[in-house]
């Protein structure tokens, strides 16, 4: 069996594919064929260390087959050996026919499981953490890093992958691995222009951003660090909390906002205020892009919402109508030349409590800032990128935070 790996990997990740250094971090922009490289490589490391075998993580078991297993499956194909490797997904893992070599998935809430992880045959020794930035407890990291320990054969390593889109520079990745990397550490970032085999199409789309979403660019297009200037919200707390506990105390009351979008993503975002500790927990979400009514009606059903009462932006009296006619109990939010900043200022007084499963209203309360002027100096008015879920939030606690009577007009 030959294989041409120029041909299969391509350009640019030489470094990034030859580090023997326990942590391999690389963050990048979209589509810098990171986690496509990553998943490559670890195909290739079983078929050059016949003892060893891997274990891939995410956050959350829920979202590994349809990322890294599938990037797996993928590489598998691309590498031609379709025929060598038996992918199943009850239970989820990749076994090599010939040597019974496994690679195995788990999410950090997997709790136990995931400390106590063994292998029947040879040893782990790779470990591969794709969406590094949704593990927001660095002690996490660290259980993790922990249990990958004993002796490997003569000539093999352990090495841990990190790889992840760098949406805040708050996050403790940031400060682990890239303010003071250590001699056991490889940092790299990518870009989109890392990536040889992007079309005319593909390389629009990021052309476009540069030029109409500098601040998205930078985090999407140049994989760097956001920054938050002027950032609106301080108070913010991450964390796993029992949504029944939080709903079960006195006085608490649920909220549901949705903003529409279509080229940009609709968002929906549930939540529980408690007025009495000041208190507003973000405990699920849903956004999408490219969706018709009937499908945002089908999907708040399917999440079991339906029953709720969702407040959605004013602006879209057809689209509100429409979805009252699919069964939803949706209603216009507060409307008026003041309502934007006034209901910023309500929600500035509590503290925001994000579930750490609301992964995107993560990446947007991180980067939700005062608008600048032209001259660089912010304004009082909130900058339109990473408003989705923001906004949602603000129709969904906006009726409860003040009396019905109120009115912006």
């Amino acid at each position: 069996m030959q294989i041409s790996l120029q041909e299969a990997v391509g350009k640019n990740y030489a470094d990034f594919w030859n580090t023997r250094k326990r942590y391999r971090v690389c963050k990048g922009s979209r589509a810098s064929k990171k986690s496509k490289t990553a998943a490559l490589n670890l195909i290739y490391r079983l078929l050059v260390y016949p003892e060893s075998n891997a274990l891939c993580v995410r956050r959350y078991s829920n979202t590994l087959r349809d990322s890294v297993y599938s990037d797996l499956k993928w590489a598998i194909h691309r590498l031609g050996l379709d025929g060598y490797f038996d992918c199943t997904v009850s239970p989820m893992q990749i076994i090599r026919r010939s040597t019974g070599q496994k690679i195995l998935f788990r999410g950090l809430d997997d709790g136990l499981k995931i400390t106590s992880i063994s292998v029947d045959r040879g040893v782990l020794c790779w470990v591969w953490i794709e969406e590094a930035y949704e593990i927001t407890n660095e002690d996490d990291f660290n259980k993790l890093d922990l249990s990958i320990r004993g002796e490997v054969p003569e000539g093999y390593f352990k090495q841990l992958t990190l790889t992840f889109n760098p949406w805040s520079g708050t996050h403790w990745l940031k400060a682990r691995f890239f303010d003071e990397p250590d001699e056991d550490t490889f940092i790299k970032t990518t870009t989109w222009q890392c990536n040889e085999w992007l079309d005319a199409a593909d390389r629009s789309v990021f052309e476009k951003m540069q030029r109409q979403n500098p601040r998205r660019y930078r985090i999407e297009g140049e994989g760097e660090w956001g920054i938050a200037e002027g950032l609106i919200y301080t108070n913010v707390l991450y964390e796993d909390f029992a949504v029944d506990e939080v709903r079960a105390i006195p006085g608490v009351r649920a909220a549901f906002g949705f903003d529409f979008g279509y080229t940009d993503p609709n968002a929906l975002v549930c939540m529980l205020l408690d007025k009495a500790a000041s208190r507003i927990y973000i405990f699920d979400e849903w956004y999408q892009t490219g969706v018709t009514n009937q499908v945002i009606a089908e999907k708040i059903k399917q999440l079991g919402y339906g029953r709720q009462r969702i407040v959605f932006d004013s602006a879209e009296p057809k689209s509100i109508a429409e979805l009252v006619a699919a069964g939803i109990r949706a209603e216009p939010s507060r409307k008026g030349r003041d309502s934007v900043n006034h209901g910023i200022q309500l929600i500035q007084n509590y503290q925001i409590v994000v579930h750490s499963r609301c992964v995107e209203f993560k990446k947007e309360i991180e980067n939700y800032c005062w608008d600048k002027d032209k001259d660089g100096r912010l304004t009082d008015k909130p900058d339109h990128e990473f408003s989705h879920g923001m906004d949602a939030m603000r129709y969904g606690v906006g009726k409860l935070l003040l009396p019905d009577t109120f009115s912006f007009d």
